[in-house]
């Protein structure tokens, strides 16, 4: 009787042990709060489209996703940080395709972001302006560009980071030019900015978002802007003056390995924000587009797109 009452014990503490631990084995995906890690700075165009995607899809998700931010090394500290995460859907990366697919081509890596991570979803694109203090002399590009070259490499360029999504396009612009000019690089686009308006810098080139309310305050001033739609009122575009740059893809990575269900459930309520109101204001408000585009199309596209970032690497090294 007694060795019955004792199996029957042990079988209740068994019993209560396995359901207590099935939350963490199979229980309903995300049942924490998800971290997002960005490897760029603070106050950046990344840092800002991130504001607003997490505070509306906790109601998409069920759970809060938590910015992290952690810049360094050009992007690698925070992608690395990414990579070596555990793959179950609980950290997430928001990158950029400088970041993803051309840093690779230029600096030996202890990782392949192309094979390490799997894109969940496109946010959008982002199209650069060239901006200067207001109180600068130059209203057009061409001026500044001959300014920079009477100042024979004396011109500072305040960029975002080594092979950023600022540098490239500026640097596309100085070679396309015959300019020779200093790039000074900071940790993201935040520092970037903030070096031009301390007079740290004579231009730099930077996104909507980040630059809207400087516009709007008569802080800086904007002299073309790439893309293929203008941005701001009596600005020319780049491609408008000859000068072909590129955008820039804000893209959320996961780590490989993430079990398909659980980026399923990522997609589907990252998708769901384009239908959301509250969504829609707060990135009109920002002066952002809503191009989404899914995981494995952009995961396609991250293929193609390094193809052609090789081509431009030679362009820009000579090599």
């Amino acid at each position: 009787m007694f060795v019955k009452k004792f199996t029957l014990l042990v079988l209740v503490a068994f019993m209560v042990l396995l359901c207590s631990s099935l939350p963490v084995l199979a229980g309903k995906y995300p049942s924490k709060p998800i971290t997002l890690i960005i490897p760029l700075g603070a106050g950046g165009s990344h840092d800002l489209n991130s504001r607003v995607f997490t505070s509306v899809i906790p109601a998409y998700l069920n759970q809060a996703m938590v910015v992290k931010l952690m810049p360094g090394a050009g992007g690698q500290t925070g992608t690395a940080a990414a990579i070596k995460a555990k793959p179950d859907g609980y950290t997430l990366l928001f990158t950029h395709n400088y970041i993803d697919q051309l840093q690779p081509l230029i600096e030996k890596l202890p990782y392949d972001p192309i094979k390490d991570l799997k894109t969940v979803w496109r946010l959008n694109y982002a199209a650069a302006s060239v901006i200067v203090r207001s109180d600068k002399p130059w209203k057009t590009l061409d001026e500044l560009l001959e300014y920079g070259r009477q100042q024979k490499g004396k011109m500072i360029f305040t960029t975002s980071g080594n092979w950023s999504a600022v540098m490239v396009p500026g640097a596309r612009i100085l070679t396309k030019a015959g300019v020779q000019a200093t790039y000074v690089p900071y940790k993201g686009g935040g520092p970037a900015i903030q070096a031009l308006l301390a007079g740290d810098g004579d231009f730099t080139l930077m996104f909507p978002s980040v630059i809207k309310p400087l516009v709007e305050a008569g802080k800086v001033r904007v002299l073309a802007s790439a893309g293929d739609k203008r941005i701001w009122p009596n600005v020319p575009l780049l491609s408008e003056l000859g000068y072909k740059v590129g955008t820039m893809d804000r893209i959320i990575l996961a780590p490989k390995g993430v079990p398909e269900d659980r980026m399923v459930i990522l997609r589907n309520a990252f998708k769901q924000l384009y239908k959301d109101k509250t969504f829609k204001k707060l990135m009109k408000r920002i002066g952002e587009n809503m191009e989404y585009m899914d995981g494995p199309d952009y995961d396609k596209v991250r293929i193609q797109q390094q193809k052609e970032f090789k081509v431009l690497v030679k362009q820009l090294t000579g090599g």
